[in-house]
């Protein structure tokens, strides 16, 4: 009996000690533990990035505003070409043919303006013989009226020459407005004249534009015709070349989103990268941020042209651009990773300050959680975080945000803060002189970025035991 007393005993012990094991196991397991990072100082650019294409600063799209089929092309891709040289030309057969029908009708205009002039000049004879007829009738019938007041002649010879003189009087007035008519066909023939003129001009242009010059000094970077294509000018001149007129400087066209075009400013560096060229990195300018907007399935974008210099022409036409733009730049302030502005411990609070203008509470709306293991499993974290979203701090604009920041034993404690610029990943942090952060929140402080807790499972936590 006393041996089975002491058999169970120590069974009852073992039982006991292996349960208040099992038990602090269980308890370290569910241990809260903190994911920290240092608060550090140096210099931080806030940036936007876009993409965007490379094009010359200027080009110019040749075409033809005649048409017909192409007879010879003189140039290809990568020819360097002067204002005025000729690059392709258009059979002309057809505009020769229609200058010599021009020319033709001008001609003939021509001589009918000296027909019409003929015969304005012998109307104006025929005027001169009528008014000599009208005379001579009218030295005839005084005469005859003064014979018959003597009795020399009878009255029927002066009611004779009396028609005669009316009828020569009626003659001149035709002869007259024949004179009106023939200067009216002298107008008309020299409008004619000069309507042949213009078809004649107009035949010589279409003529002379068979011959496609280059417009500027450049190169050719695209062609889009051949020798013996046919090309049809009717309601838009087609393209035959595309010339670049200076490769030495170029541009990126960036699209930029609308929530950021309000952070470009024209004389703002930028840098890019090309595909062809990994691991370079090329400097460029904000030159422009162009007004006209680009909606593209609901997104609005606008173009910001990036100038550069391609002295070495190793940047191509076309090539795409990752482009990114500083649009705010500190040299030395202090800084956290942006996971330590989205953390939130129940239960730990700043202490009360008076509010001030560095470090008042903040009640910013909350921003979207970004990352599911952050507050995964802590009951300290239920709440999601309720600060804003890191902004640039132009013009003295900051949001407020909260770190909490491990004291020497090890436990968290609230402070809030000022906002400043932000690269994406890193955010600029202040704090008031004379607040209770200013000698927690320095340099090296270690501030925490995420709150995890693993607690044993209810099942399956025991050894397993077979019978």
């Amino acid at each position: 009996m006393k041996k089975t007393t002491w058999i169970s005993g120590a069974v009852v012990l073992a039982l006991v000690a292996g349960g208040g094991w099992w038990w602090s196991q269980r308890s370290a397991q569910s241990a809260v533990q903190y994911r920290t990072a240092t608060i550090e100082r140096g210099p931080l650019q806030a940036s936007v990035s876009a993409s965007g294409t490379v094009n010359p600063v200027t080009q110019v799209s040749v075409g033809t505003q005649v048409s017909g089929q192409v007879r010879a092309v003189y140039v290809d891709f990568n020819t360097e070409v002067k204002a005025g040289q000729l690059i392709a030309e258009i059979d002309p057969q057809t505009f020769e043919y229609r200058l010599s029908s021009s020319q033709a009708d001008l001609d003939a205009s021509r001589a009918a303006v000296q027909i019409a002039v003929a015969n304005s000049a012998s109307s104006r004879a025929n005027v001169s013989r009528a008014q000599s007829d009208v005379a001579e009738a009218q030295r005839t019938h005084e005469r005859n009226v003064n014979l018959v007041g003597q009795g020399f002649i009878a009255q029927s010879e002066a009611d004779r020459t009396r028609a005669a003189l009316v009828s020569a009087q009626e003659s001149l007035k035709a002869v007259q407005a024949l004179v009106g008519v023939s200067e009216a066909q002298i107008k008309s023939a020299q409008a004619n004249v000069a309507q042949r003129e213009a078809a004649v001009a107009q035949a010589r242009i279409d003529l002379s534009r068979t011959r496609i010059t280059s417009p500027v000094d450049g190169i050719v970077i695209k062609r889009t015709v051949e020798k013996g294509q046919t090309v049809a000018a009717s309601l838009q001149a087609p393209e035959l070349f595309v010339i670049a007129q200076n490769l030495s400087d170029m541009q990126v066209d960036a699209s930029i989103d609308e929530a950021d075009v309000g952070r470009i400013q024209p004389g703002q560096k930028a840098s890019f990268t090309v595909d062809a060229f990994p691991g370079q990195r090329f400097a460029g300018e904000v030159r422009q941020v162009r007004k006209a907007a680009t909606n593209v399935s609901s997104v609005v974008t606008y173009v910001a042209v990036v100038g550069f210099s391609n002295a070495d022409g190793r940047l191509l036409p076309g090539m795409t651009a990752n482009v990114r733009v500083v649009t705010e730049s500190r040299e030395s302030v202090l800084k956290v990773p942006n996971a330590a502005l989205r953390v939130r411990i129940a239960g730990v609070e700043p202490a009360p300050v008076p509010e001030g203008p560095a470090d008042a509470p903040t009640t910013a709306g909350t921003p979207p959680r970004t990352g599911a293991a952050s507050n995964a499993g802590a009951p300290a974290t239920a709440r999601p975080p309720a600060v804003a979203a890191p902004r640039d701090g132009r013009g003295g604009v900051s949001s407020r945000g909260r770190v909490f920041v491990l004291n020497a034993k090890g436990e968290p404690a609230a402070y809030n803060v000022r906002l400043g610029v932000t690269d994406g990943s890193h955010t600029e942090i202040m704090v008031r002189s004379d607040g209770p952060a200013a000698q927690a929140v320095v340099e090296g402080a270690t501030v925490v970025t995420g709150v995890s807790a693993s607690a044993t499972p209810a099942r399956g936590s025991g050894p397993r035991m077979s019978f």
